[in-house]
């Protein structure tokens, strides 16, 4: 099975529209831009652009009117790529994206929580930015009985749309547990804040669709630039 390494161009639009909807930067009832303007600030093709609005329109979040222009359509718990991440720009919404810094099968260290089969998990450490703006380290530890290998040319910005299409694992559930942890000292330069920096910190547990945990990651975040957000409507 071929997985992408990157979204398509106009899924990655889509993805972040969904997200500034979310997030309230374009309200319910509000007309969008015309489509040349609104390609023109998303640095798209009008042709690109109406792909895009096509997905959303789908999910629910738009209503074209024939004449007058797309609407908003606000609505909860929308199915989205990113719909697990819960961290945004200080303004709201951004495109996450994420840069690979290491993939290591490890012994499970004693003070992960409990979770899968296996012995040992794979350490999958990264730098994600929310339209192009570092703003967390994330380290993810995916249980080792679910793949014998994993390779950093194995894994693309979603991975849980990789855990989907390659290992038939759906993360159907996650617990979130915030607190305040220093910065590690494995980031990398363009992350600003400095080893031992007190952070925003979540951790998370998984679980699968069999409701068996499947995987812990954490996650620590430059509240200069960003924040964890969760809405309950």
């Amino acid at each position: 099975m071929v997985i992408q390494k990157s979204l398509p161009l106009y899924v990655q639009i889509a993805e972040l529209l969904i997200r500034d909807i979310a997030a309230g930067r374009y309200l319910d009832g509000e007309c969008l831009p015309p489509e040349r303007e609104l390609a023109s600030r998303l640095s798209t093709t009008v042709t690109t652009l109406r792909k895009s609005l096509v997905i959303i329109e789908e999910k629910k979040l738009l209503k074209r009117v024939q004449g007058s222009g797309n609407y908003i359509q606000a609505q909860p718990d929308v199915d989205s790529v990113y719909a697990f991440f819960r961290v945004e720009l200080l303004q709201g919404g951004g495109l996450p994206t994420a840069r690979l810094l290491s993939v290591d099968r490890l012994t499970k260290p004693d003070d992960l929580p409990e979770f899968g089969a296996s012995e040992e998990a794979f350490r999958i450490r990264r730098l994600r930015s929310l339209s192009g703006v570092p703003c967390v380290l994330e380290e993810i530890w995916l249980d080792g009985s679910f793949i014998d290998t994993l390779s950093a040319q194995d894994l693309p910005d979603s991975l849980y749309l990789f855990y989907r299409e390659a290992l038939g694992l759906w993360i159907t559930r996650a617990e979130d547990h915030l607190s305040i942890a220093p910065c590690p000292d494995w980031g990398p330069q363009e992350f600003g804040p400095k080893a031992g920096t007190p952070l925003a910190f979540a951790e998370r547990i998984s679980s699968a669709q069999d409701g068996a945990r499947a995987e812990v990651s954490r996650n620590w975040i430059d509240t200069n630039l960003a924040r964890y957000v969760a809405r309950i409507k």
